[in-house]
């Protein structure tokens, strides 16, 4: 890994991808086959890209009980605590409808409605990732929503691997359909003979999958649109360079655009961690992906001290942050922008990636700067409750058509006079 000084240039940060015109025109002729076309479209494209030649689209009751036959009992052990965990956190975020009364008998509130249904799209490929179907579906959950839909796509035999199959089931869902990318996304969005519609998309996915997201955007809502994953660790001198080296390691093999950073005043950890980060680059059975990452997109910034190593963890904004110094709780308050941050030497990131509990949707590129973690708040709306008496509009309705005509609308403000007059 790179060495550095802090400069004034740095960063993590990567251009959003918005894909090339043709990954962009191809998304967009999906869409349209799936708006025209519904069912069919998808089965069509199915076999195109995913080599899967389906008979029907949603899982049945016979292919969810096949997947327990596939999941050793320890597995399965794990994935249920996991999923206590999880679902413990997220119901400490939930919140209530309020009023308040005013002595004038004014009533204002805010009403909470969980959103009526989810689509949570859950990738496939070369990997299956059931840890995210838990961090869509829970917090949506928790929030109240009735109808969650899940799409991903299908192998070449025409299934959905175990683990994702199992992890849903064990979470309720009752709604699983075996289509992927950017189709899976329209019809989400639009609906078909088979796949309902919904409000919200949430879940990540390749390129054609984020391009899809963007594009409904406004006919549906929808997450993010999440950029490749990151890690920053703060550290001082007495931190141990392996356990940091495999956490730099454990996001650099997500993907060759992930980044790795490693923030301390110390350059004798710094020389440490960059021979360690080589020495276990050897046996990684992803090399070739960490190595790349690691190579354009790893980086060791030596500060002059912890205040100037804070500020550029500030300036980072990361992903996930882990503090591994000799009092890591007396530098959370100076944090403040970072998706999840994890304190102390036995919080690697993984902990939080699959079984602690916090969600591990996070803000990307820079965006822990406005940004949260999914949570529960991402799968409700408010509405806004006001009650005016009698008493408050004589009392304040000269100023309401005051401001009204400031804005050039008179109906606005002969709405109010005319009430007044009646009094």
């Amino acid at each position: 890994m790179r060495i550095v000084a802090v400069d004034k240039q740095v960063s993590i940060k990567r251009s959003l991808d918005t894909g090339t015109e043709m990954q962009r025109d191809a998304v967009a002729n999906i869409i349209a086959q799936v708006r025209e076309q519904g069912d069919k479209a998808l089965f069509t494209l199915t076999e195109t890209f995913d080599k899967a030649r389906l008979s029907t689209l949603e899982v049945s009751q016979g292919e969810i009980e096949a997947a327990y036959e596939k999941i050793d009992d320890t597995i399965l052990a794990a994935l249920r605590q996991a999923i206590d965990n999880i679902r413990d956190f997220h119901q400490r975020q939930t919140r209530q409808s309020w009023m308040t009364t005013k002595e004038d008998g004014t009533v204002l509130g805010q009403k909470i409605t969980p959103l009526d249904s989810v689509g949570v799209y859950v990738p496939g490929g070369k990997a299956a990732y059931p840890s995210s179907i838990m961090m869509n579906v829970i917090p949506a959950q928790v929030a109240g929503v009735k109808k969650i839909v899940m799409v991903s796509p299908p192998q070449a035999d025409g299934t959905l691997p175990a683990g994702v199959l199992v992890t849903a089931n064990e979470l309720g869902v009752k709604h699983i359909f075996k289509v992927g990318g950017a189709q899976a996304i329209a019809a989400l969005a639009y609906g078909t003979e088979s796949v309902p519609n919904v409000d919200k998309i949430t879940g990540p996915g390749n390129i054609y999958v984020a391009l899809a997201k963007r594009a409904v955007f406004g006919q549906v809502d929808i997450d993010m649109i999440a950029g490749p994953s990151e890690i920053v660790v703060l550290a001082d001198a007495e931190a141990n360079p392996r356990y940091i080296a495999a956490d730099l390691l454990s996001q650099a093999e997500h993907d060759e655009m992930a980044s790795a950073v490693l923030v301390t005043p110390s350059q004798t950890l710094a020389e440490q961690v960059a021979v360690e980060v080589e020495n276990q680059l050897a046996t990684l059975p992803k090399r070739a992906i960490a190595s790349k990452s690691i190579e354009d997109y790893g980086v060791i910034y030596v500060a002059v001290d912890m205040a100037e190593a804070v500020e550029v963890v500030n300036e980072l904004a990361p992903e996930h942050l882990e503090i591994l110094t000799a009092d890591p709780m007396k530098l959370v308050g100076k944090i403040r922008h970072a998706g999840a941050i994890f304190l102390g030497a036995y919080s690697s990131e993984p902990v939080g990636d699959y079984f602690a509990g916090p969600n591990h949707v996070l803000p990307t590129n820079g965006t822990a700067r406005f940004s949260s973690p999914l949570n529960v708040d991402d799968f409700t709306k408010k509405s806004s409750i006001i009650s005016y008496s009698k008493e408050a509009l004589l009392a304040n309705g000269a100023q309401i058509s005051a401001l009204a005509r400031l804005e050039g609308l008179e109906a606005h403000a002969r709405a109010i006079d005319i009430r007044m007059e009646d009094e």
